[in-house]
């Protein structure tokens, strides 16, 4: 990924991005490949806290971040002049704080006394059957994200470009801040699924699955709300311009649409993920995502003229259908079944376990 992110502005030049776009999109790619690593460290350590029920350390450790990390974007980009290159630094260096302090903690707590002990040969034990799962959820969740960015590489390819850049990011930016609630019922319903169907609780499990789903779609409603209330100066957060804020204007039915489906669509995830259903969830993905959204938002931005509206509506249907799929699998679920397909996993790495003592 380190290797993409170094080559990002040819790559971008090559799919056809106005050369100005892809300039200044390199220069805030390549701040970025340091974060690329604190990623790779940072979601284990986070999952690892979460599977405990060890949520409020991680909050803390973000939210006395977050001031740092506005601070310091701010001192980088208006004081020392270091423009996107300088915002993008930053947000590495933030996401290295969060790693190193929540590294801390699992090292210092008392809570983490039983579940890591140091560093082991035991964590290679079942490994490759590990590989697989986390390999098809991470299938699972590229296409998630991946798709909303093709959608924005294709926007770079309509007419007045910079216009629809800049509404299309304000508005997956509004939809990133309100995705980040459903994100966490998202860990919510992966771990407790999880637990409930090791634990052998059959009812508990799909009882975590409907509570989380119908909780994080009452906020997406209120958000979605929210959004429409004030279409009219929302953009103002981001930008001065007026054009761009009646096209951010225009695009808020479309962005509320697809905040209420953010509402349901990353908590089945989660369901799924607890499952070990990321594989069926990675063809599902690719049908709804790449086969039918993609698609018709190009039918509809250049074909139609829609420009960034069919663009969006593409993304709508894709998610709209990918969301339907997994409502049906989720409610039609044996979790019996589950319990069971659980209990045979947690056997077979306790076999392994006990083999290399």
């Amino acid at each position: 990924m380190a290797v993409i992110y170094v080559l990002s502005k040819p790559i971008m030049i090559l799919l056809g991005e106005p050369p100005a776009v892809a300039s200044a999109a390199a220069t805030f790619v390549y701040g970025l490949i340091p974060q690329i690593f604190a990623y790779a460290v940072n979601f284990p350590l986070q999952k690892f806290l979460q599977s405990q029920s060890i949520v409020t350390p991680s909050a803390y450790i973000s939210a006395a971040t977050l001031v740092f990390h506005l601070l310091l974007t701010w001192v980088a980009m208006f004081k020392l002049g270091m423009g996107l290159i300088g915002a993008s630094l930053v947000l590495s260096l933030s996401w290295w704080i969060i790693v190193g302090a929540q590294f801390l903690y699992v090292v210092a707590s008392q809570k983490c006394k039983l579940t890591w002990n140091g560093f082991s040969l035991q964590a290679f034990v079942g490994l490759l059957d590990f590989f697989k799962l986390s390999a098809a959820s991470a299938v699972m969740l590229c296409l998630e994200t991946w798709y909303t960015q093709v959608l924005v590489l294709i926007a770079g390819l309509l007419e007045n470009p910079e216009l629809s850049l800049d509404s299309l990011s304000i508005c997956m930016a509004v939809s990133a801040i309100s995705f980040m609630i459903s994100v966490g019922f998202n860990a919510a319903a992966s771990v407790r699924v999880s637990n409930e169907l090791g634990a052998g609780n059959p009812k508990s499990a799909a009882f975590s699955a409907g509570m989380s789903t119908l909780i994080s779609f009452v906020f997406s409603v209120l958000e979605a709300l929210l959004v429409l209330g004030l279409r009219d100066v929302i953009s103002y957060a981001f930008t001065e311009g007026e054009a761009v804020a009646k096209a951010v204007s225009d695009l808020c039915p479309f962005l509320a649409a697809t905040v209420i489906l953010n509402g349901i669509q990353p908590v089945l995830s989660g369901v799924a993920v607890g499952c070990g259903w990321q594989a069926f969830v990675a063809y599902v993905n690719v049908g709804c995502y790449y086969v039918v959204g993609v698609p018709l938002g190009c039918l509809l931005g250049f074909k139609f003229n829609l420009g960034a509206k069919g663009i969006w509506s593409g993304m709508i249907g894709g998610t709209l259908m990918q969301t339907i799929i997994l409502m049906w699998v989720t409610y039609t679920t044996d979790w019996d079944k589950e319990v069971e397909k659980a209990r045979n996993r947690l056997d077979r790495w306790g076999n392994q376990k006990e083999a290399v003592n």
